[in-house]
């Protein structure tokens, strides 16, 4: 039981995962970070109010926090615009510079002598006409 237990755990997937984790919590607190430092305060100087939690209402005493709500919303936007803008775009830009085009796949099928229909490129016989083509040329 511990053998199949410590072959799970040392499969490649699960440790990938382990490090994915760990990986994804230190970005997160990088990203959290240039949002709550950088971000919010470009907000605050451009609009005036940066901290929206003190935004509320009551209604038969019950106390609504939309500001926090709001809160959540604009940090919710400004990680997804970070990301994006920060980390998805600059990658993308690389990826496309470091990827070189493939060899275009050779294709698959060439058309018959006789009827000009589609057949497969090792075809002995065509499965239209029925007439015999050669060898496809190299």
């Amino acid at each position: 039981m511990l053998k199949g237990f410590r072959e799970f755990l040392f499969r490649g997937n699960v440790v990938d995962l382990a490090v994915a984790v760990v990986i994804g919590g230190a970005f997160g607190a990088i990203v959290t970070a240039l949002v709550k430092d950088l971000l919010t305060p470009l907000i605050a100087a451009l609009v005036g109010k940066p901290d929206f939690s003190a935004l509320t209402f009551s209604i038969n005493g019950s106390k609504f926090l939309y500001g926090d709500f709001i809160n959540a919303v604009v940090s919710f936007v400004l990680i997804g615009a970070a990301i994006y803008f920060f980390i998805v775009v600059p990658m993308k830009a690389i990826m496309t510079r470091v990827s070189k085009p493939g060899a275009p796949a050779p294709p698959a099928t060439r058309p018959c002598p006789e009827c000009l229909n589609e057949i497969p490129v090792a075809a002995r016989r065509c499965g239209h006409c029925t007439s015999v083509v050669g060898a496809a040329a190299a």
